[in-house]
């Protein structure tokens, strides 16, 4: 597997991908991407931020979709809780993380974060920063195996909560 920037040419892979996420995440009462976020227009956006990734296997299907950046992330500016990290510090963000249905439980969203986590490493970033749903407890149960660790709750600007996690990178 490699994870590389995704392009325009991706888009309907890409929002297959996202669709059955918010299908998977409805079967298990997950109220989190169930009105019609992310669409279309997010995920052009995006890539035209150059924020998008994609995450391809050896017979280059594209198995996973993630947005990865170091540009702040506003809703993160005001948590009731603390941040690991000082108010001003410089760290990476992953959203929009979904997986191929036929590619769930074998590792993938860790491969995500280990080459996210990696790749801030290089740029001698020191923090990774997530937020989930609060009913989302397979990704709770993921950042807790992958040592992220809870900080409190953010708003989204839309006004729904979100449980806001980070790691300090060594």
């Amino acid at each position: 597997m490699i994870i590389r920037k995704s392009s325009i040419k991706d888009l309907s892979a890409i929002m297959k991908i996202i669709t059955d996420a918010q299908l998977y995440l409805a079967s298990l009462n997950i109220d989190q991407w169930q009105d019609g976020y992310p669409d279309k227009a997010q995920i052009l956006l995006d890539i035209e931020n150059d924020d998008s990734y994609i995450v391809v296997n050896d017979k280059n299907k594209i198995i996973g979709t993630t947005v990865f950046t170091t540009k702040t992330e506003q809703t993160y500016n005001k948590i009731k809780g603390e941040w690991l990290t000082q108010e001003n510090a410089k760290y990476g963000v992953i959203h929009r993380l979904a997986v191929d249905d036929e590619y769930r439980k074998i590792g993938l969203a860790k491969f995500v974060f280990e080459q996210c986590e990696s790749n801030l490493k290089q740029q001698d970033i020191k923090s990774m920063r997530i937020d989930t749903h609060r009913d989302n407890k397979g990704m709770q149960n993921l950042l807790a195996k992958l040592g992220y660790k809870y900080c409190g709750i953010i708003i989204l600007d839309g006004g729904a909560e979100r449980l806001a996690f980070e790691k300090l990178l060594s």
